[in-house]
């Protein structure tokens, strides 16, 4: 069984050289310790000395060398659009009133599938789609991140 014990964020190494890759959805990648099975079916124990919150493009750093991509799998999620920045800041309000993780992108937000808070969204203006993308809510303002953001564009 391959070991990972270290991670190197997501544009911080070379990719390309991966051995191999994990698909894990947004619950899964915050961990410390947890047996994993790769794309090539091989097992991989992620032992971590503290928990990380794993993003995609990341790289699990094997104990023998070589490195395990990270890869998000993309999830059902609800894209919330509004007619102006101050509507969409409105809305962002109400979701983190709520405490929903959010994610913020480029003049939109995503969350994760809830029939109430779509309808909380469009009495407050805004629009949703439902979509399959990979989920990267914030962290807080008390979370802890080894590597900023990821791109907007995604």
């Amino acid at each position: 069984m391959m070991r990972a014990i270290a991670v190197l964020p997501a544009a911080s190494w070379n990719a390309s050289a991966a051995v191999d890759s994990v698909l894990l959805d947004h619950d899964h990648r915050n961990r410390r310790r947890i047996v994993l099975y790769t794309q090539s079916g091989a097992e991989l124990l992620l032992d971590l000395p503290q928990v990380a919150h794993l993003r995609e493009g990341d790289g699990l750093v094997l104990e023998g060398g070589g490195a395990v991509i990270v890869r998000a799998t993309p999830e059902p999620l609800l894209e919330i659009d509004a007619h102006s920045a101050v509507a969409l800041m409105r809305i962002a309000w109400h979701l983190g009133n709520r405490h929903v993780p959010v994610q913020v992108l480029d003049q939109r937000l995503r969350i994760r599938p809830d029939h109430v808070l779509a309808g909380l969204v469009k009495q407050l203006g805004g629009s949703v789609g439902e979509i399959d993308a990979a989920f990267e809510p914030e962290g807080g303002a008390y979370a802890a991140s080894h590597h900023p953001h990821a791109d907007d564009r995604h």
